[in-house]
């Protein structure tokens, strides 16, 4: 499976970005999704997950970011609003082996190819 990413780029604080990841005839519906982002000098941590029916947020970004998917399109989305510079890392999103999520980046098998994000005044 290639997954492949889009979106993210500079933004200032407060501003909002969209990042999407896309994997063609994949039906998503039957994988949990995973959002990570690693900033510089830190471990990869898991912002949003997406399976079975639940949703995951880090504290850190509830009430700011949104996870979502199309199964139509084949694509799902983070929703990023009121950025922070904080925020400032690269982001993958990735796909686990089966329906239910894990805060784990090991629990995923299949990883886009990240997307910077920047958020600075």
């Amino acid at each position: 499976v290639q997954i492949v990413q889009s979106g993210g780029g500079l933004a200032q604080p407060g501003g909002s970005l969209n990042l999407s990841c896309t994997a063609s005839g994949l039906n998503w519906n039957v994988y949990a999704i995973g959002w990570f982002r690693q900033a510089p000098g830190k471990e990869r941590e898991a912002i949003s997950c997406n399976g079975n029916g639940e949703t995951f947020y880090a504290d850190s970004v509830t009430g700011r970011f949104t996870f979502s998917r199309d199964s139509a399109k084949y694509t799902v989305y983070l929703e990023m609003n009121d950025l922070r510079p904080e925020d400032t890392a690269l982001y993958s999103c990735a796909k686990s082996q089966g329906p239910l999520f894990s805060l784990a980046p090991h629990s995923y098998g299949a990883w886009g190819q990240g997307t910077q994000v920047t958020v600075t005044s």
